[in-house]
């Protein structure tokens, strides 16, 4: 049985290993969590929809840092997330909000850079509760959810009627990054979501 104060870690993965190191880790004993999306790749006669990793090259694994060597030797396995040789344990709401959104039946992606927008929060649909601000893209609304430890996010969409102007939040402050698509630099952040405009 797995300890419920166990802390949640990031692990950085070879490329394309995602799923391999994922169902290695649950062999094990391991609770690991690798948030996954749809997506429409086209092939030279057809368009096929597979599922690809949210954070490409990671996923998530609770587990005991006296339990990491047994982590490491799995095929795929690059390192445990954190600054020079200490692992940083992962943000639990963070986690949960992606879990959350992942889970939700909307459509999400990863998302490639940040705009500044005004505080919002959700309170109707099966993400109410979360808080950060709104981005309009692409004729839609999405609530942009962040892990701070990589500095990565991704986009769910929302329905307009599911948002309310936050007063318990100040403006987001960002900072500079480089954006590119699916691996992205962005501002350090908590569970964010970002809008051109709210209205009242």
């Amino acid at each position: 049985m797995i300890a419920p104060d166990l802390l949640w870690f990031a692990i950085r993965v070879k490329s394309q290993c995602e799923k391999m190191v994922s169902e290695a880790l649950r062999y094990k004993g391991f609770e690991e969590f690798l948030p996954l999306y749809w997506s429409r790749r086209r092939w030279s006669d057809r368009i096929k929809v597979i599922q690809l990793p949210l954070f490409a090259g990671y996923l998530f694994c609770r587990f005991d840092l006296a339990d990491r060597s047994s982590i490491l030797t799995i095929p795929g396995v690059s390192h445990v997330v954190g600054q020079g040789r200490v692992p940083l344990p992962v943000d639990s709401g963070e986690l949960e909000s992606v879990r959350l959104a992942v889970s939700c039946g909307q459509n999400i992606e990863p998302w490639c850079g940040l705009e500044v927008g005004n505080s919002v929060r959700i309170e109707n649909g099966p993400l109410r509760g979360i808080e950060g601000m709104l981005l309009r893209f692409k004729g839609s609304n999405h609530l942009i959810l962040g892990v701070q430890l990589l500095q990565r996010s991704v986009a769910v969409e929302v329905d307009e009627s599911w948002v309310m102007p936050s007063i318990s939040r100040g403006p987001f402050m960002s900072t500079p990054g480089i954006s590119r698509k699916n691996g992205s630099r962005l501002p350090s952040m908590r569970t964010t979501a970002l809008s051109s405009v709210v209205s009242n």
